[in-house]
């Protein structure tokens, strides 16, 4: 059986082929340079012409693409697409309702959200780990000076100057301390994003004439859904990954380790190691680190996020903020532990950090849960029923 893969340098690359080949699929890999277009008249001809005379079961992409959307239906070959990405605005892509589309996601109010707009092509699963990886490694060498820690935490901090708010600077004086007003209070909630819903009237009509977005009618995005996301969702997980890891440095010093693509951060008492390859490095972190921390994207409303199965899937002890969808798989305390706020957060990583037994139990029974439930080939096997 043959399937056509589209390839980029996606995260679980490797798996998915591997998972693939297992399972009795011979796959044809299949790139472009304008993937990520909404239109494009090249990738059509390259797409129409790799599966012509072809009999592929499926198409497969990590993350959705509209011209792969297009392809797929115009060859009436049915595409599964596993999205793991947060935001991701081509969902809203008009081409999301093609009744050739399975996407996935992985995040249940997003899911919910789209069906009850009547798209009825998008299904919710949580994302697949390879959870045997940290067996492979095992026995390999690796730096251990770099990738043993006490605490760690791998991601963005989002504070780079180009960034999507920063687009922002020029807004008025009103709009300015309502946004810092909305930011704060969301920092203060976990579990819900309101965001979206309060940016109105005259604060929307400022943000179109600083930063004017349209979605060029190929979808149905809103201004509030990019700007809730784009600027202001990223801008709150800074503040807010920033204000957790300042605090847990000032408790613990010289105890969190940062592993992040910016490495001229700088958190007091923090030690920035820079970025860690998502393969050769990233597992025997989580594998090696006391406390592995996840601090929640927050446009991510529910769902459970990539590190966050990462982590348990090579067997690391995850601290992490509340999200609603790990309580549909997992036990609060018994597979992972969940902090309420910051104080919470500083009294579990003392905790945690002297209580090894208790610390080591649990990121067993999470390593467990996800090497027996949510492995790639029984993800692929319930997205395959579809088709």
């Amino acid at each position: 059986m043959n399937i056509l893969f589209i390839d980029w340098a996606c995260f679980g690359k490797v798996d998915a082929i591997f998972t693939f080949e297992q399972m009795g699929y011979k796959l044809t890999m299949f790139s472009h340079k304008d993937y990520q277009e909404r239109l494009s008249a090249d990738f059509d001809r390259a797409f129409d012409e790799a599966v012509t005379n072809k009999n592929f079961k499926f198409c497969f992409s990590f993350n959705f693409y509209p011209v792969v959307a297009e392809g797929c239906k115009r060859n009436g070959i049915p595409y599964l697409a596993l999205v793991y990405d947060s935001p991701y605005v081509p969902l809203y892509s008009y081409t999301i309702i093609y009744p050739t589309n399975h996407v996935f996601l992985f995040d249940k109010q997003e899911y919910i959200k789209l069906t009850n707009m009547g798209i009825h092509t998008v299904h919710y699963t949580p994302l697949p780990v390879n959870a045997t990886i940290i067996d492979f490694l095992a026995d390999k060498e690796f730096d251990s000076r770099k990738c043993t820690c006490d605490i760690s935490f791998v991601g963005a901090l989002y504070n780079e100057q180009h960034n999507f708010y920063e687009r922002l600077a020029n807004v008025n004086d009103y709009t300015r301390g309502y946004l810092d007003a909305i930011m704060e209070a969301q920092l203060k909630i976990y579990g819900y994003n309101f965001l979206e819903e309060v940016l109105t009237g005259d604060v929307l009509k400022e943000l179109l004439r600083v930063s004017p977005y349209a979605n060029d009618k190929y979808g149905i995005e809103t201004p509030e859904y990019i700007y809730a996301n784009y600027y202001l969702g990223r801008k709150v997980t800074s503040l807010e990954r920033i204000r957790l890891l300042t605090a847990i440095g000032e408790r613990f010093p010289n105890q969190l380790k940062l592993f992040t693509l910016n490495q001229e951060a700088d958190i007091p008492h923090v030690r920035n190691m820079g970025a860690t390859d998502y393969y050769a490095e990233m597992p025997y972190v989580f594998a090696n680190s006391k406390i592995n921390l996840n601090i929640t994207l927050k446009s991510i409303q529910s769902g459970i996020p990539l590190r966050a199965m990462d982590i348990m899937g090579a067997g690391g002890f995850l601290l992490t903020n509340y999200q609603a969808d790990f309580l549909d798989y997992f036990v609060p305390d018994e597979d992972f532990v969940y902090y309420n706020d910051t104080e919470d957060l500083l009294n579990k990583v003392e905790y945690y950090l002297s209580h090894d037994k208790e610390r080591k139990e649990i990121a067993a029974n999470g390593h467990k849960k996800v090497k027996e439930n949510h492995s790639f080939e029984k993800c692929f096997r319930e997205m395959l029923k579809y088709i």
